[in-house]
This record gives structure tokens, C-alpha cells and sequence, in this order.
């Protein structure tokens, strides 16, 4: 199970290194004309909205228990 909670991570994060990569692609595209613009704007709002969505997802499962903090516990 640990190395499905990886994985789903891993391709979230592949996809939105992805989409900024292909807003990247359109903003760099030479073609002087306006569609160019609506797809940059595409490919970036979808990351906006795949980051927060993993976000929100990585939260819930940490309420719901299926993730756990690991780091160094506080001594007091």
C-alpha cells in the first residue's frame, strides 16, 4: 500500500511538472496569434487547480489516517 500512496503522488506531480511544461511550450510557441494565449492560460489553470486538488487530497488522507506524519516527534 506505502507504494501506491508514492506512486498516486508521483504522477500528480508529473502531471502538473506537465502541464506547466506544455504552458511553457505555448508561451514559447512562435505563432503570433491569439489561440496561443487561450492555451497557455488552459494549461496553467489546470495545474493551479491539480495542485490544489493534491493538495486537498493529501490533506484528507492525512485526517483520514491512510498517511502519517514521520518526521522527528517534538521532545518537551
Amino acid at each position: 500500500m506505502p507504494r501506491m500512496k508514492v506512486l498516486l503522488i508521483s504522477l500528480a506531480f508529473v502531471a502538473i511538472i506537465g502541464s506547466l511544461g506544455a504552458a511553457l511550450y505555448f508561451m514559447m510557441k512562435d505563432s503570433g496569434d491569439k489561440p496561443k494565449s487561450s492555451h497557455m492560460a488552459r494549461a496553467l489553470a489546470f495545474r493551479v487547480g491539480f495542485s490544489i486538488l493534491l493538495f486537498v487530497c493529501i490533506l484528507v488522507a492525512w485526517k483520514l489516517g491512510y498517511l502519517r506524519p514521520t518526521g522527528i516527534p517534538l521532545q518537551g
